[in-house]
């Protein structure tokens, strides 16, 4: 082998040369390169080891080529809360770190009129293997539709069901909600505020049917001066909270719909001389790294949006030997990767009102 590389040094070995020194197919290296399961581990052991003393490196241009499909995982969003992005991001890449696939960020538009032509541009310049649709624009249909036309791979996010498993990952936000806000109740309070996320968000929707039931429960109505429409962004929540936080008779406790908004109605809060938890409890939702860090620290509802990114990579990439593996321990019901239950994290922003 060593004599057959050094008649080799002048040029980089190709994936034939790889073939030829280990005595398998074209195939099979590509299987080998691909982390294949249908391979025996002496074959895989024989051309890695031919791949690693020639210094063989994959041209994923050239394989693009002959596969007609780039190796490319796009995330495809148009969603205000940073931290959920990059949590995604993060996730998405953790699956991607063995192997030759790449991920880009794709934002768009949901407000513009050609936001599903731009998504359609994209495809055909991109060509990526799959996609990742982020809520809101994951909701739409249109969009399911034009990736099963180029062939391209896809999942959907959401806060319900919106797509059958092999193109779905979704959390069960409204159940969620209304247990913690079950355990507000539970802990005293009646007089409950409500910041909720932006219309055209799926996400919103479930959060505040989560909140109306569990009031209905109680036997208690949501007032409407305690209600105002935020964004998930921190500026929406500061000024939710200070219209909430105005009213003659406050609330006792507000559930914001995002950690952000929960941030930005803490800072109301302290702006009123209020304490946190004394005066006033706060509820967030999503535990991004914000919850951790404010004081006191949020109590909050942790949307596992790591176990999701996974997840909906693993469903891309389509290796069922990954599907088990790599998503071990992640709170998923046994053989399902698609729901991913949203679990109450208790810290110190919420006490029996006085």
């Amino acid at each position: 082998m060593n004599a057959e590389k050094s008649d080799e040094t002048t040029a980089k070995p190709t994936i034939n040369d790889i073939a030829r020194l280990s005595g398998v197919s074209k195939k099979t290296v590509s299987r080998v390169i691909n982390r294949s399961p249908l391979l025996n581990e002496a074959t895989r052991r024989r051309v890695d080891a031919v791949i690693q003393e020639t210094g063989y490196i994959p041209n994923p241009q050239a394989r693009a080529l002959a596969l007609r499909r780039n190796f490319l995982i796009a995330l495809v969003h148009d969603n205000p809360n940073a931290q959920m992005v990059l949590g995604m991001q993060q996730g998405i890449l953790a699956m991607l770190a063995d192997t030759e696939y790449e991920l880009i960020v794709r934002p768009v538009n949901r407000g513009a009129p050609s936001m599903v032509a731009d998504v359609r541009a994209f495809l055909e310049r991109q060509r990526p293997h799959g996609l990742v649709l982020l809520p809101p624009i994951s909701e739409k249909d249109e969009l399911a539709a034009l990736c099963a036309s180029f062939g391209c791979r896809y999942v959907r996010m959401g806060s319900a069901e919106l797509d059958g498993p092999a193109h779905l990952v979704a959390s069960n936000d409204r159940d969620a909600v209304r247990e913690a806000v079950a355990y507000l109740i539970g802990q005293g309070h009646r007089r409950i505020g409500f910041v909720q996320g932006p219309s055209g968000f799926r996400s919103a929707h479930e959060r505040r049917l989560g909140y109306e039931e569990a009031l209905a429960a109680a036997g208690l109505d949501p007032v409407a001066a305690w209600t105002r429409e935020g964004d998930y962004r921190f500026d929406s929540g500061l000024a939710a909270g200070r219209a909430i936080l105005s009213q003659d008779g406050r609330p006792t406790a507000i559930f914001a719909s995002n950690d952000e908004m929960a941030a930005g109605v803490l800072h109301a809060a302290r702006e009123r001389g209020l304490d946190v938890p004394a005066d006033l409890s706060i509820l967030g939702f999503d535990d991004t790294a914000i919850a951790a860090h404010l004081w006191p620290p949020l109590t909050t509802i942790r949307w596992p949006i790591a176990a999701m990114a996974r997840a909906a990579a693993v469903k891309l990439l389509s290796s069922p030997d990954r599907v088990d593996a790599d998503t071990a321990g992640d709170p998923a019901s046994a053989g399902d990767i698609s729901f991913f239950p949203s679990t109450l994290v208790h810290r110190a922003s919420i006490a029996p009102p006085r």
